[in-house]
């Protein structure tokens, strides 16, 4: 789950569009278009799931909404059941359409991690997601999904993660800039986004992200995405 700065015009705050109808149904159009190697994440993510996860494994997705990672998963391993979690109803009903080939092997829940079931899972995902969570709150989060999964199980994160220095985090902003625009953002709603993302979001340095993690009890944490302002690692319960 990502808010993108076309999901309305203009940006309003980043996590308010998932709650808005009319924005929910862009947002398939925004993630290629903002996240460096989009669909290219999402394969990466299903075959690191893979190394651990067996053929009729079952994989937790927190910030399910929109589906567009479960699709990926679906397709990659037929063999694979899904449990999806999302607080926002509408990005849920979203998931539900995307996901209708494969509605028989996924189940969505309308949530935070407290409303997923208790597993236990092969393996979890929180992709788009963590930097929309205070601080503390993903202490929480990730320890219960750590508590969701089978020992050894991977858990795979992405989300945006750049140097919090006042120079490192406006020029890694300004490269977020420049990336939307080369992708075809306007101009304007591309620095409105900016502007809200540096107010609004919850984001941390590499070394605090992946400190968060060895704090949840995971363990091998290893970066296996770089995108920009995105990181994404592959740790295992």
């Amino acid at each position: 789950m990502w808010w993108n700065p076309l999901m309305t015009h203009p940006p309003p705050s980043p996590g308010s569009v998932f709650f808005n109808a009319a924005a929910v149904a862009r947002y398939t159009e925004g993630p290629p278009r903002v996240v460096p190697g989009f669909a290219d994440m999402h394969r990466m993510t299903a075959l690191l799931l893979a190394e651990r996860v067996p053929e009729n494994g079952r994989v937790l997705v927190v910030g399910a909404g929109g589906g567009l990672e479960l699709l990926a998963f679906a397709r990659a391993q037929p063999g694979w059941s899904f449990d999806g979690v999302d607080p926002s109803a509408e990005m849920i009903q979203l998931a539900g359409k995307t996901l209708k080939e494969h509605a028989s092997r996924t189940r969505l829940h309308h949530g935070f991690i407290d409303d997923a079931p208790e597993g236990p899972f092969d393996a979890a995902t929180c992709l788009l997601t963590m930097h929309f969570v205070e601080v503390e709150e993903r202490r929480s989060m990730l320890a219960e999904i750590h508590r969701r999964l089978r020992p050894g199980s991977p858990l795979v994160v992405m989300h945006m993660s750049f140097p919090q220095d006042e120079a490192g985090r406006s020029t890694w902003l300004a490269r977020y800039a420049a990336y939307a625009v080369s992708s075809g953002v306007d101009g304007q709603d591309a620095r409105r986004a900016v502007s809200a993302i540096d107010s609004q979001l919850n984001i941390l340095s590499p070394e605090q992200d992946e400190a968060i993690l060895r704090d949840a009890e995971f363990s091998n944490v290893s970066l296996f995405y770089a995108g920009l302002t995105f990181r994404g690692w592959v740790a295992y319960a």
